[in-house]
């Protein structure tokens, strides 16, 4: 599962992993939404519906780290590292342009890549 985010004329694609919570937010896109900055490290946004974090992997963050922070409800894009935290959840790793993660702001639009293996 792959999941582009767009803003500011770039756009940045991430590999979801295999989990409970990775499925849930790609069911629920596509998502035009407002993100938001966090600390000195990540980006973060609300999905409309929590995730499920049953079988979902504690994320280890680095740079390029998408996560979910469970107790707040929130995704998180992370442009540098950062370790981990007790209630954040591996969603997936950025695989094209992460470096656009640190500049996003304002509305982003995140949509279901093509693929091409059949479900």
């Amino acid at each position: 599962m792959q999941i582009s985010i767009q803003v500011n004329g770039n756009t940045t694609v991430f590999e979801l992993n295999n989990s409970q919570s990775a499925k849930e937010l790609y069911e629920q896109l596509p998502l035009t939404i407002d993100v938001e900055n966090y600390s000195n490290n990540e980006k973060i946004f609300y999905p409309p519906k929590k995730l499920n974090t049953t079988g979902t992997p504690l994320a280890y963050a680095q740079s390029g780290t998408l996560a979910y922070y469970a107790p707040w409800g929130n995704v998180v894009m992370f442009y540098d590292d950062f370790g981990s935290a007790s209630g954040l959840y591996e969603l997936g790793n950025v695989i094209s342009v992460g470096e656009h993660i640190k500049n996003m702001s304002g509305r982003i639009q995140i949509k279901k890549m093509a693929s091409n293996v059949k479900e």
